[in-house]
């Protein structure tokens, strides 16, 4: 007969600790199903994978750093029909990461543009892809501390090992100088080896305003752009549309207008 501690404890020295965690319940089961031996130790096995993508995924998702869990599912593409569906459907499998290809996610505020970022970040984590979320003004700080503090490269290292390196809301403030050369540093370190997804809130022909440098700005879009995907949201604000429902706020075309002479 079978030592069941003896048994726990081979199971721990494989590390298959879903099988041990869960031993006599999934004996039971397989029982139950009156499974032959190569099904029950495929069952087993299954259930011991499942449980170490999952400890995977979430793992994944803790270090990502994402602001908040949005899926895709939870997306209204009917309230923005500019959208390719097939197109955001295709970029959450995470074909683009293999290459290197930067993702450019541009719109005006309140589009969804976020909300895509994290849903596909979200969706490139269960396909077995490493990924951090930073918003643009938290890592123009970090780059620039970083040179100040002589940790330039060191920064530019951790910064470059993600598979996915997602920049949220480039554009709501003006870079220095200084650290549009930081930032295209970052660029050219990732440039062909490390995707990345940014949104934006301005169109890649306003980035010399962004940067305040249009000569570093041609650098880096030359960089972004030349494996990319750029999407335009072209909709109305999620927020605005939400208070013109509750009737908080009226139409522009719905403004009476003053009577003229």
């Amino acid at each position: 007969m079978v030592d069941h501690e003896h048994l726990i404890r081979m199971l721990t020295r494989l590390q298959l600790t879903a099988i041990r965690d869960q031993l006599d319940n999934l004996i039971d089961e397989a029982g139950r199903r009156e499974l032959t031996i190569r099904e029950a130790l495929t069952f087993l096995c299954e259930r011991e994978i499942s449980r170490k993508d999952q400890r995977r995924i979430d793992m994944g998702l803790g270090l990502a750093r994402f602001p908040f869990v949005r899926d895709l599912a939870g997306f209204d593409f009917a309230a923005q029909p500019s959208l390719d569906k097939g197109q955001i459907r295709e970029l959450s499998t995470g074909r683009f990461i293999a290459n290197g290809e930067a993702v450019l996610l541009l719109g005006p505020p309140g589009v969804g543009k976020t909300h895509l970022a994290v849903a596909i970040g979200r969706e490139i984590i269960r396909a077995g892809y490493t990924v951090l979320f930073v918003p643009a003004p938290a890592l123009v700080a970090q780059l620039a501390k970083a040179h100040a503090e002589g940790r330039l490269d060191e920064r530019l290292m951790h910064l470059s090992k993600p598979k996915l390196l997602i920049i949220d809301e480039l554009g709501y403030l003006p870079f220095e100088p200084d650290a549009a050369h930081l930032f295209f540093q970052l660029v050219s370190r990732r440039y062909e080896r490390g995707a990345m997804l940014i949104t934006s809130n301005r169109s890649v022909g306003e980035w010399g305003s962004v940067f305040g440098d249009p000569v570093v700005a041609t650098a880096i879009l030359d960089r972004l752009l030349h494996h990319s995907h750029v999407i335009t949201i072209r909709g109305d604000s999620y927020r605005l549309r939400e208070k013109r429902r509750s009737g908080l706020l009226q139409r522009p075309d719905a403004i009476p207008q003053p009577a003229t002479a």
